[in-house]
C-alpha cells in the first residue's frame, strides 16, 4: 500500500507539472485532457481503496505542488537583483508553490467530505469544488488569480469570446469539467457519462461559433479614427537602475528617443511603470529642460511614477499612474490599489522588518494603498478620452477592475524586468486579452522589459512589441461594441453557474442507474 502511495504521489507531481505546459507561452492545451482526467481518476480510485482523509488532501496538494512549482519558478528571479534577498531564493522556489498548492489540497479534501459517488454527480462535484476554490484563491489574502487553468485557452480567441458573457472564473469552472470529462471512458457506469463528455465538446464548439460570429460582427464595424495618437512605449531599461544609482537623465533621454515625438502631431505618450529611478511625481518638473525641445502643446505624457505624501508625521509612498501636459504640469493621477505582497508591501511589516526583511521593489518602506481606482478623465482642447489605469499586477483581477464602466480605454503599465528571461512576462501579458474581452474595451499595454501591445475588445493583439525589443505602437482608431454582459454583472454570473452545477449534482444524485 505504501509503495502504491509513493508511486501515485510521484505521478501526481508529474501530472501537475505537465499541466503547466498548457499555459503561455507553450499552450499545449491537449495535455490537460490527460492530466486532469488522470488526476480525477486517482481521486476516485483512492475513494475505493482508502478511508484515510489526509491522503485526499495530500494528493490534491501534490498535484498543485507540481503545477505551481513548474509555472511560478520565475518569482525567485525577482530576488536575484538585491544581494540581501538571495538567501530567500530556495525558500521562494518551494514555499510559494507549497502555499498555493494548499488550495488544491483543500479542494480534494472537500471533495471527499461531501461524499461523492463514482458517477455524474461526483464528476460535477469535483469540477464545482475545484472551480470554487480557484475563485477563493483569487480573493483571499489580497488574492493571486495567476495561472487559472482557463489561461491554457489563450490561443483560442474565438472560444474565449464567451467570457464577455460569463467571465473568466465561469469558463475556468467549465474548463475543469471539460478536461476531466475523458475520464468517463475509464470510469463510466453507463452510456450517459459518454454522452455528457460529448456534450462538453459540443458546448465548446458552440462557444467557438459564438466567438466567431462576434468577431465577424466586430470586424465589419466601421472604425472611428481618433484625432490624436495613443503611443504605447516599450523599453528595455535594466532593472538595475533601482540598485546602482542610475542617472535618471539618461533614462529620460532614452525614453524620449523611443517615443519619437513630432511637433504639431497630437499624441498621448504612455510610458511603463516605475520607469524613472529616484524621481517622484512632483519632482519630474525639475527635468523639464529635457522635454522642451521635443514636446509641445500637442503632447501629453503618462507614466508610472512614485507619489510621496506626508500625512501628519508619516511619509507615505504610492505607486502612481500620472498624466502630465507638455510643461510637466500634473493633469490627473491614480494611486495603485492592488499591491503585490512582498514586492510592494511587506505584510506584518513592523515584525518582519526586525528580521531584516523588506520590500523587493524599493529600499525605503512599503507602498501605501490607493483609496480607489479612479478614471483618468482627460478633457482638454486637443484631447478627450477617459482612461482606466491598471498598474502591473492589477490586470490579473477578473471582475474587479472597476465599478465604473463609463471609460474609453484600459491602460496597463508594467515593469516585467522582475521576471527576467522566463515564462513570467508571457503569463503576465495574456491577462490583457481576458480583461479586454470581459470589458469590451481596448487594452493598451506599456511594459519595460516585457511585452507591449494594443489588444482589441475581442482579445486580438492588433499591434505588438515583442519581449526584449524597444519601440512604440500607435492606436489610431477604435471600434466600439456594446457593453458586455460580464461588464454589467461581473462575478455575479459565476454564482449563477455555481447554482447550475449544484442543480446538476442533486439531479444526478436522484437518478437511478445513471
Amino acid at each position: 500500500m505504501k509503495k502504491k502511495i509513493y508511486i501515485e504521489s510521484f505521478i501526481l507531481i508529474l501530472l501537475g507539472s505537465f499541466s503547466s505546459l498548457s499555459l503561455p507561452p507553450f499552450n499545449y492545451i491537449i495535455i490537460n485532457f490527460l492530466t486532469f482526467s488522470f488526476f480525477y481518476i486517482l481521486l476516485i480510485k483512492l475513494l475505493e481503496t482508502s478511508k484515510n482523509k489526509k491522503l485526499f488532501f495530500i494528493y490534491g496538494w501534490l498535484f498543485g505542488l507540481g503545477y505551481f512549482t513548474s509555472n511560478l519558478y520565475w518569482i525567485s528571479i525577482s530576488l536575484t537583483f538585491d544581494e540581501s534577498f538571495k538567501f530567500l531564493i530556495p525558500l521562494t522556489i518551494v514555499l510559494v508553490p507549497a502555499f498555493l498548492a494548499l488550495f488544491y489540497g483543500l479542494a480534494s479534501f472537500v471533495f471527499l467530505i461531501l461524499k461523492p459517488r463514482k458517477n455524474l454527480s461526483s464528476f460535477f462535484l469535483f469540477s464545482l469544488v475545484f472551480g470554487t476554490v480557484e475563485f477563493t484563491r483569487g480573493i483571499i489574502l489580497t488574492g493571486f488569480p495567476w495561472n487559472l487553468i482557463v489561461y491554457s485557452f489563450s490561443n483560442q480567441i474565438e472560444i474565449l469570446g464567451i467570457i464577455s458573457i460569463i467571465g473568466t472564473y465561469s469558463l475556468n469552472l467549465f474548463c475543469i469539467s471539460l478536461f476531466a470529462s475523458p475520464s468517463f471512458f475509464i470510469l463510466r457506469d453507463s452510456k450517459k457519462e459518454i454522452i455528457v463528455c460529448i456534450l462538453f465538446f459540443i458546448t465548446t464548439l458552440s462557444f467557438y461559433v459564438f466567438g466567431s460570429q462576434r468577431a465577424e460582427k466586430f470586424n465589419n464595424t466601421e472604425a472611428n479614427k481618433l484625432n490624436y495618437k495613443m503611443r504605447i512605449i516599450s523599453s528595455n531599461i535594466s532593472i538595475d537602475r533601482f540598485y546602482k544609482n542610475t542617472d535618471p537623465i539618461s533614462v529620460i533621454d532614452d525614453l524620449i528617443k523611443i517615443s519619437s515625438p513630432k511637433k504639431n502631431e497630437k499624441t498621448i505618450f504612455i510610458w511603463p511603470e516605475g520607469i524613472l529611478p529616484d524621481i517622484s511625481k512632483d519632482e519630474l518638473k525639475e527635468y523639464k529642460f529635457l522635454f522642451q525641445s521635443k514636446f509641445d502643446e500637442n503632447h501629453l505624457l503618462s507614466l508610472g511614477i512614485n507619489d510621496i505624501k506626508k500625512v501628519g508625521q508619516t511619509i507615505k509612498y504610492f505607486n502612481s499612474f500620472t498624466v502630465y501636459d507638455h510643461n510637466l504640469e500634473i493633469l490627473n493621477s491614480y494611486n495603485k490599489v492592488n499591491l503585490v505582497p512582498f514586492g510592494e508591501f511587506l505584510p506584518f511589516e513592523k515584525t518582519l522588518s526586525l528580521l531584516g526583511l523588506k520590500t523587493i521593489t524599493n529600499n525605503y518602506q512599503s507602498y501605501s494603498r490607493g483609496k480607489k481606482r479612479n478614471i483618468i478623465d482627460l478633457n482638454k482642447p486637443n484631447f478627450s478620452v477617459r482612461l482606466l489605469p491598471l498598474i502591473c499586477y492589477e490586470i490579473i483581477y477578473t471582475g474587479n477592475i472597476s465599478k465604473i464602466r463609463d471609460f474609453d480605454l484600459i491602460v496597463n503599465i508594467s515593469e516585467d524586468g522582475w521576471f527576467g528571461h522566463s515564462i513570467g512576462p508571457h503569463q503576465h501579458f495574456v491577462h490583457s486579452a481576458y480583461r479586454a474581452i470581459e470589458s469590451g474595451k481596448y487594452v493598451l499595454r506599456s511594459a519595460n522589459n516585457g511585452i507591449s501591445a494594443v489588444v482589441n475588445p475581442l482579445g486580438v493583439v492588433e499591434k505588438k512589441i515583442a519581449l526584449d525589443q524597444s519601440g512604440f505602437v500607435d492606436l489610431l482608431e477604435t471600434k466600439k461594441i456594446k457593453p458586455t454582459i460580464f461588464s454589467k454583472y461581473g462575478n455575479k454570473i459565476f454564482i449563477i453557474i455555481i447554482l447550475m452545477y449544484i442543480f446538476l449534482i442533486f439531479s444526478f444524485n436522484r437518478t437511478k442507474n445513471e
